[in-house]
């Protein structure tokens, strides 16, 4: 959580920064890759800067340059997860020169070796890194075939395709359409048996799933909800059916791009949930406690079980009361300004918390 912190202040101050060139350089190191490598990568560059019309975009961008090389090599190796570097004259002023240089290694990993010079820092990897990854299960079927993955933040992952063996629906050979029909019926109830069997061994070893979003081209997948193929543990997780043109893994990136409504709406749902609790405590003078002063000596006094914190509420401030709730394993809960109790959280001084007992 701290890490996070520190990533979520990094970025506010570096996406505050705009170039008045091309000359704000940003460097993503993999873990454990080779800094010598960089390091010849970097002369390189500074060997094409040379290139560049403009003179002071050469000499900012050159300095950028020779002032990440000497970062690099006070370094002895690259950090377990990796290293970003960014670095700039940052001056907003025309013909003044003021390179400045961070580092940072960030909480995850570090997987693609990146270098961009640009008029603002390339910060997508790490604003990755500070969004919420829950887990979600995703299935995507038809007559042919089936797919299941998961999606975890925006990393889609295909775990497992089945094929069926259920036939067209064209009558082939003099068979009567009856008994075709039977044998295509008997050959689709077997792939959703298989399917359901197998979704459900893959989801049930992963508890900490949020949620299951089907989809597919056809009208199999309605079929596949309402008959109940799937363990009873994992049905009852089902957020929604979706109408999709694929399935394969292609059809998995589809089925995720068109559940967004679906996932958005069950972030909010629980942070309703929990605001409505919160603010109904607060009616009946119950266990909660909120307000800047009072949050902080609840939560120094080790009562409070959930600490909530708006998303708006100052950094410094966020970080002191995070710490003293890591300090006692309390849980932290951030609150959005997606919703109206949101919102009236925040007039109520953006922290507050649920309390195990009243210490008074």
């Amino acid at each position: 959580m701290k890490e996070k912190l520190k990533l979520k202040k990094l970025l506010a101050e570096l996406q505050a920064i705009r170039g008045r060139h091309t000359e704000l350089v940003s460097v993503y190191i993999p873990s454990e890759f080779n800094l010598q490598e960089i390091v010849n990568m970097l002369r390189q560059e500074i060997s094409l800067t040379q290139n560049v019309k403009d003179k002071t975009v050469r000499r900012n961008v050159t300095s950028a340059l020779e002032k990440i090389i000497h970062e690099l090599g006070l370094i002895k190796r690259t950090p377990p997860n990796g290293l970003a570097i960014f670095c700039g004259n940052v001056s907003d002023k025309e013909g003044v020169t003021d390179i400045k240089l961070w580092t940072f290694e960030p909480p995850e990993k570090i997987t693609h070796k990146i270098y961009w010079c640009d008029q603002t820092f390339a910060l997508n990897i790490l604003r990755d890194m500070i969004e919420e990854k829950e887990i979600y299960g995703l299935i995507v079927l038809d007559a042919k075939e089936a797919n299941i993955g998961m999606l975890k933040g925006k990393t889609i992952q295909s775990i497992k395709n089945l094929d069926s063996t259920v036939p067209s629906k064209t009558v082939k050979g003099g068979m009567s359409q009856g008994r075709y029909d039977r044998l295509r019926e008997d050959a689709i109830n077997e792939f959703l048996t298989k399917v359901g069997d197998s979704a459900s061994e893959i989801f049930l070893q992963h508890p900490e799933i949020k949620g299951i979003i089907i989809g597919g081209p056809g009208p199999i997948k309605e079929r596949f909800v309402k008959d109940e193929y799937l363990n009873y543990q994992v049905q009852k997780k089902i957020l929604g059916v979706k109408d999709i043109g694929y399935t394969g893994e292609y059809g998995l990136e589809e089925l995720a791009k068109r559940s967004e409504d679906l996932l958005q709406q069950t972030a909010l749902v629980k942070e309703r949930d929990l605001l409505t609790k919160f603010f109904t405590e607060i009616q009946k003078d119950g266990l909660v406690v909120y307000g800047k002063e009072n949050t902080k000596k609840a939560l120094e006094a080790g009562t409070v079980s959930v600490l909530l914190i708006s998303e708006n509420l100052d950094q410094i401030m966020t970080e002191e009361f995070v710490e003293k709730a890591e300090s006692f394993g309390t849980k932290i809960e951030f609150i959005s300004q997606e919703t109206n109790e949101g919102k009236q959280f925040e007039k109520l001084g953006g922290v507050g918390g649920m309390l195990r007992y009243k210490n008074y």
